[in-house]
């Protein structure tokens, strides 16, 4: 599987998917009450352990170069990744996932008040749609913490997605990964030590486990866009929130009701038909549309 047809390219998108779902059941099968700060420093230590071995792809001369905009992505990814601790240990696994996909639309809001881009007809009915698949699937009766902190980890990685179009053009997709995890660390240390928890095995291997899928769904997204237009198969990252929900019903119980499936079609639907629209009329061209969520951790 090279990713170098459309099919071999949709099927790596399916599988990371399917990974990336792995790292979350990771996360969800966390303890009640299981330190959220020392996770996050453990799984930002071992990933960039896992990215060692791609050093040689580092410009050594220009190591940080970007300085600044890395510390910035990087500190708004670290509150990206606490949220989606919360989330995904307090609500279904296909709900938390559900309303990761506000990341893309809030990309659209946001690209149009930084970059001063012009949406589409089709890109507002996309937005409102959204919003309002978001409203559905929640209804105001469940509305708490919880949901905040989706919300606010889709947020965050919906920032970092569009902060990709000011890092230096010249890096490679693993410097920047590199960058990114390098910089978290001594704010996710600092707050692993004032949480005080005992250091605990079982967090290890969860932060483990999260981290080596994720890297995973990272190679695929990578092998399956290097070589196909995003535009004709970036729809098949979708496909993430069908494994959540096989997952979240035949691991954890979670059926989904009517009410989830009818906010989640006002949400995904419009973002497939952008997709289809664009490949068709244009190749890829900035943020495709797809889960930024871990396109955001990938580049």
């Amino acid at each position: 599987m090279s990713g170098k047809t459309v099919n071999s390219a949709i099927l790596l998108l399916v599988i990371g998917n399917a990974m990336a779902l792995i790292s979350d059941v990771f996360i969800k099968l966390l303890e009640p009450g299981a330190p959220v700060f020392q996770f996050a420093f453990l799984r930002c230590v071992i990933t960039l352990a896992l990215l060692l071995p791609l050093a040689g792809q580092l410009d050594k001369r220009n190591l940080f170069a970007g300085f600044r905009i890395h510390a910035v992505r990087a500190h708004i990814h670290l509150v990206g990744i606490l949220c989606m601790v919360v989330a995904l240990g307090n609500l279904p696994l296909a709900t938390a996932n559900a309303m990761f996909y506000a990341a893309p639309i809030l990309v659209m809001v946001l690209s149009v008040f930084v970059f001063r881009e012009r949406l589409t007809p089709l890109s507002v009915v996309a937005v409102f749609s959204g919003f309002v698949g978001i409203l559905v699937i929640l209804r105001p009766l469940e509305f708490n913490w919880a949901v905040i902190a989706a919300l606010g980890s889709a947020l965050a990685l919906a920032i970092n997605a569009v902060m990709v179009r000011t890092l230096p053009k010249q890096q490679t997709t693993v410097h920047k990964l590199f960058l990114n995890y390098l910089l978290i660390l001594p704010a996710a240390g600092a707050l692993a030590w004032w949480e005080g928890a005992a250091w605990d095995t079982g967090i290890l291997i969860s932060a483990l486990g999260s981290a080596l899928f994720i890297l995973g769904y990272n190679i695929t997204v990578l092998l399956a866009y290097q070589q196909v237009d995003a535009n004709q198969v970036t729809s098949a990252e979708y496909t993430g929130l069908i494994w959540a929900v096989g997952i979240g019903w035949v691991g954890f119980g979670e059926v989904p009701d009517l009410w989830f499936l009818a906010g989640s079609l006002m949400i995904v639907v419009p973002l497939i038909l952008i997709g289809l629209r664009h490949r068709r009329r244009e190749p890829a061209r900035g943020f495709n549309g797809g889960k930024a969520r871990y396109a955001s951790e990938s580049v």
